[in-house]
């Protein structure tokens, strides 16, 4: 007999990665190569190029998603003795955000299907901060894992109590809001939102290495985003206030003037990270409809392990570009943490993450607001697993994670044959 054959090891599987190709290389390479590494053309480019994406009449890019985030406080002029309704599920930085401008967080409970924050979810919390003696001034839906909250409805309730609306979309660059009687909107337009926060790290729909932005169809907004993004810089010779420093004799502008009315902070993307931006941009569409299918394939092989695990509830106003494959696993009744389960599954070389801790069971945060009684968070939180979902994986790595999944869970294996 010979010996037996040896396969090599199956490629360990993340749970989200970036997918870079030889035209994102060749992009930077470019601006590696040009004059510009900052504050440069390539981060003009980027900044249309996601209008024409979006639909919305300005974008304005940032270091990252939790800077725009903080520059869309800022813009709103958000400040102490102001709240901010932010669901539970999310990452700390939504409500970070809000602190960082002095403003107090109203923590909104979530469907524990789906992670997101409702209209009636929002309202509880806006009666809540009101008890607290808080003036709410602004909703911060989360759009999670890729699918939207209900913006019309949470639109209508911003409307009916004079609210902006921040939407933070760091999961949803390419997702589109589905209405009935009009055309798709894409999340970023400003149909319903006052600002629409986006991420570009690595693990997003589209990466930029680090890297945000902001966009909004209003251009005091736009201009006060910009503005706070370098510094609280303004170099617009109309809105100098000291003309004497400002204008020569002759009434032409010192070329070198500026000025500061209020500080900013440095935000500012580089054109490094613009030129990877932007390519990716270009394929936005091919990593949407990848993810779909990929998300589509995990709800057919997870079907027969229901009910111990079920794909996350799907919106009907929505078609996401998905972000996460956030799945609902009922660890008590399989016996199992879900410390082992991950345990097992990297074992088996498949990773997974855990989106998100509740942000009001935080330490500092319970401090500041005491312990909250948010059920659906805590249902969301106590049986959510994030397994791998990215672009260049293929088919039968789905096969894989559920294979395995069905194995550390003790269920009978369900691949197709």
């Amino acid at each position: 007999m010979g010996e037996p054959v040896s396969r090599p090891p199956l490629p360990f599987l993340p749970y989200g990665r970036q997918d870079v190709d030889q035209a994102d290389i060749d992009a930077v390479t470019a601006v590696l190569r040009g004059d510009w590494l900052t504050q440069g053309p390539t981060v003009e480019a980027f900044e249309r190029a996601l209008c024409e994406r979006t639909g919305a009449d300005h974008a304005v890019s940032c270091a990252n998603g939790t800077a725009a985030l903080h520059l869309a406080t800022l813009a709103l002029g958000l400040g102490p003795g102001d709240a901010v309704v932010v669901p539970s599920v999310t990452f700390l930085a939504t409500a970070n955000a809000a602190r960082y401008v002095g403003a107090e967080v109203a923590f909104a409970d979530v469907d524990p299907e789906t992670g997101l924050m409702g209209p009636e979810q929002a309202e509880a919390a806006m009666e809540r901060a009101a008890r607290a003696g808080w003036r709410v001034r602004a909703l911060a839906p989360v759009h999670f894992a890729g699918q939207t909250a209900d913006m019309a409805g949470l639109g209508t309730l911003a409307a009916r109590h004079g609210l902006a609306v921040i939407e933070d979309a760091c999961h949803a660059i390419g997702s589109v809001d589905v209405t009935p009687d009009g055309p798709p909107l894409p999340v970023g337009s400003g149909a319903f939102g006052t600002l629409t926060a986006f991420s570009f790290h690595p693990v997003k729909t589209i990466a930029a290495g680090e890297g945000g932005a902001v966009t909004t169809n209003d251009a005091e907004l736009a201009a006060r985003l910009r503005r706070f993004r370098n510094h609280g810089m303004e170099r617009e010779p109309a809105e100098f206030e000291d003309h004497g420093a400002a204008f020569a004799t002759d009434g032409t502008a010192n070329p070198w003037y500026y000025e500061m009315a209020e500080p900013g902070f440095n935000y500012r993307l580089t054109d490094i990270h613009s030129a990877l931006a932007l390519s990716q941009l270009a394929r936005l569409e091919c990593f949407v409809e990848r993810r779909r299918h990929l998300m589509d394939l995990y709800a057919e092989r997870l079907a027969p392990l229901a009910p111990l695990v079920r794909p996350a509830a799907r919106v009907p106003w929505c078609r996401p570009a998905w972000h996460l494959c956030a799945v609902r696993i009922d660890f008590a009744a399989a016996g199992r943490t879900r410390a082992q389960v991950m345990a097992d599954l990297r074992a088996r070389g498949i990773g997974s993450q855990v989106h998100y801790i509740p942000v009001h069971r935080q330490p500092y945060w319970q401090k500041r607001c005491g312990r909250l009684s948010l059920p659906g968070a805590d249902a969301h939180y106590a049986r959510t697993l994030s397994l791998p979902l990215y672009p260049a994986m293929a088919d039968s790595d789905v096969d894989r994670v559920v294979g395995a999944l069905a194995e550390t869970l003790g269920l009978p294996s369900c691949n197709p044959p």
